[in-house]
């Protein structure tokens, strides 16, 4: 059974706190996609009110992220610079982190960051274990990141071409690309976001991926338990199949 992950990008700290309401019941994992509007058209909380008091609170340890009793967070850092933020983000909670490729001036010092970030959030002698993994989106040649993949606990392929927004079209692309990874890298957790639906879940699977993040599919529904279970369980496909 693949492993669902909704996806929030918060407008506001009340809009946060009421899509978490929604799906904390639900999944144990939520991705919070943070925009700062410079890597990505738009900004999304907390970039959007700079500085955010709610924020502050969290990242000096006053006050959890909402329903951090629940569910565990996954900060998706759509962000220039991420090295200048990160810390906040841990420091705030993240479990695991995920960073764009295109976010760095190359692989060197994407793996400069990486290094860093394992130093000091996933050694031996670290008081926290974070995670971190790594995105790209579709027309990044994948042999730019190989080297990478030895140093990240999961790779995020993007499913759109353009990133930051919810909604947007499926790029069929991305299924020969995981299924391509799947079949020379078996032991690569592959994580899809974005475009991922009812119809491109189970196709998803089928290629070789091991979660999936969701967006618009889950909030906009109408009926978000019944989503996640369509979902991680492929009933919309085996339907259509059968």
């Amino acid at each position: 059974m693949i492993e669902i992950i909704p996806a929030i990008i918060p407008k506001s700290f009340a809009d946060f706190t009421e899509k978490l309401s929604q799906v904390s019941r639900y999944v144990p994992v939520v991705q919070i996609d943070i925009c700062d509007g410079k890597f990505t058209g738009e900004k999304s909380w907390p970039y959007s009110i700079a500085p955010d008091p709610d924020f502050a609170r969290i990242i000096k340890e006053e006050e959890g992220f909402p329903f951090w009793e629940e569910v565990t967070f996954e900060i998706d850092l759509m962000v220039e610079n991420p090295d200048l933020v990160v810390d906040e983000w841990v420091h705030a909670g993240a479990e695991r982190i995920v960073v764009h490729f295109e976010s760095f001036p190359d692989a060197p010092s994407t793996q400069t960051f990486i290094n860093t970030f394992k130093e000091k959030f996933f050694s031996p002698g670290s008081a926290v274990s974070v995670g971190v993994g790594l995105a790209i989106n579709m027309d990044t040649p994948l042999e730019e990141i190989e080297p990478l993949f030895p140093c990240i606990d999961f790779l995020q392929c993007m499913g759109i071409a353009r990133i930051g927004y919810q909604g947007e079209p499926f790029d069929e692309r991305v299924l020969g690309r995981v299924s391509d990874l799947r079949a020379r890298y078996p032991d690569l957790v592959i994580s899809v976001d974005g475009g991922v639906s009812e119809d491109s879940a189970p196709k998803l699977e089928s290629a070789g991926a091991n979660r999936l993040v969701v967006g618009s599919a889950i909030f906009r529904s109408g009926d978000i338990s019944g989503t996640i279970d369509t979902l991680r369980n492929g009933k919309h496909y085996s339907t259509e199949n059968n």
